[in-house]
């Protein structure tokens, strides 16, 4: 064997390995964010437990992300400078414990979980490998969920939640199993689009995970997944045919599924609520408005009052911008509408492509979650597919150019250099 070919094969393994490690990070950081609020599990599981699981996985991404980028290289992030700017009135607003001890420990989540993308932010470059990290550990969480359902139906969708489905093995609520089903549905079939992936496997993905969406009845996740991935094909729209002939197709199907299953579908919309319930959203109005109708000081308004578990008077208040403002002020909202304002306007610039649609999907379903679910102002899954969104839309690495070997200057003698003309 040459020294060329084995040295060849020598930095091809260890990119492999380190493409593993990476990989392992991401799903740690995915693990993370699970938390540990929920229904309650077949195996009883002690909230203790579940949060040295999450917090010790924090801790290892970031022990491994730091470990595989010991030079400290990091690419230029607005997504993650933003963040980090976050993270100031976060821990302004917390230093004075208003919201306990608790702020300071999630503002030290936080500051670890910032500090994991920064590390990992050297590999950001455009490519599909995050998206493919992120399809395979979210199915794994699901995974578990449908052992749950299997092994026990009745602990899967308790009456409390309406049997909806729910997390039997690890606590989840149907919101976040919606999530999780919509955001992988809608990222696997814009790579069936972009012939990124072959169908067979692509279906493994998305029909069972259509079926768990489905027993979740989780309104915000169906809206988010269907405009989202009505706004990422629309993006390729005008270069692609694969692209246009799914459109095509999807508005058919829809129109002839409007008709045929109207009463059906409303009825699953619905979920047995009456008009007025719905209306309100669930209660989130009555919690929104006396969020907004309670006093505040200067300090309150603009920095909020540190931060906590998304709640207000011990109602979830379930919008990520009321929640940003309740525990990081105005300038907390400023900061997460300009993460979003961003990312949207780098999409929006850059040409066609596969990963600018799956960045759009993702950027999308944030945007219209954000209305009921909270998350965008400390680590979670919205962040970490926001995270994701910032890699795709990052430009490629430009190899560095090949250095060119010094050639000795050729000696002319002084006699020659005089000109031959007298």
């Amino acid at each position: 064997m040459s020294r060329d070919h084995a040295e060849h094969t020598c930095h091809t393994d260890h990119t492999d390995h380190t493409s593993k490690i990476v990989g392992t990070v991401w799903g740690l950081l995915i693990l993370n964010t699970l938390g540990s609020a929920g229904a309650k599990t077949i195996v009883p599981l002690p909230r203790s437990l579940i949060q040295m699981v999450t917090m010790g996985a924090l801790v290892a991404a970031f022990a491994l992300a730091l470990a595989i980028n010991l030079q400290l290289r990091i690419r230029p992030s607005a997504f993650v400078f933003l963040l980090t700017l976050l993270l100031v009135p976060s821990v302004i607003s917390s230093a004075d414990l208003e919201s306990g001890f608790g702020a300071l420990f999630r503002c030290a989540r936080l500051a670890l979980f910032i500090g994991t993308l920064w590390l990992l932010s050297r590999w950001w470059n455009g490519g599909l490998t995050f998206v493919r990290h992120h399809i395979r550990m979210y199915f794994a969480v699901l995974g578990s969920v449908a052992a749950g359902l299997v092994v026990s139906p009745g602990a899967a969708m308790p009456d409390l939640y309406g049997g909806r489905l729910v997390g039997a093995l690890w606590p989840l609520t149907p919101p976040q199993i919606g999530q999780y089903a919509a955001v992988i549905i809608g990222l696997t079939a814009l790579l069936v689009l972009g012939r990124r992936t072959d169908r067979v496997s692509a279906a493994v993905v998305i029909v069972p995970s259509l079926v768990l969406l489905a027993l979740t009845h989780t309104r915000t996740a169906t809206l988010g997944l269907f405009i989202g991935l009505a706004l990422a094909i629309g993006s390729l729209f005008l270069t692609s045919t694969a692209a246009r002939r799914f459109f095509t197709w999807a508005v058919a199907c829809a129109a002839v599924a409007a008709v045929a299953f109207g009463s059906a579908l409303r009825e699953w919309f619905l979920r047995g609520q009456s008009q007025e319930n719905f209306t309100s959203l669930t209660g989130r109005a009555k919690v929104w408005d006396a969020l907004l109708a309670a006093p505040r000081t200067t300090a309150d308004e603009w920095l909020g009052v540190g931060l906590g578990d998304k709640s207000f008077g011990g109602l979830p208040i379930d919008n990520s911008w009321l929640a940003v403002y309740h525990e990081q002020g105005l300038t907390g909202v400023t900061l997460v509408a300009a993460i979003i304002l961003v990312l949207g306007g780098v999409a929006l610039l850059r040409p066609p492509s596969l990963p600018r649609a799956c960045a759009i999907f993702l950027i999308s379903y944030c945007a219209i979650a954000s209305y009921t679910e909270a998350g965008l102002g400390d680590a979670s899954p919205y962040l970490l597919h926001l995270a994701l969104a910032a890699s795709l839309l990052a430009a490629p690495a430009t190899a560095a150019p090949l250095a060119t070997p010094d050639v000795p200057r050729r000696r002319i003698p002084r006699w020659a250099r005089r000109s031959e003309v007298a």
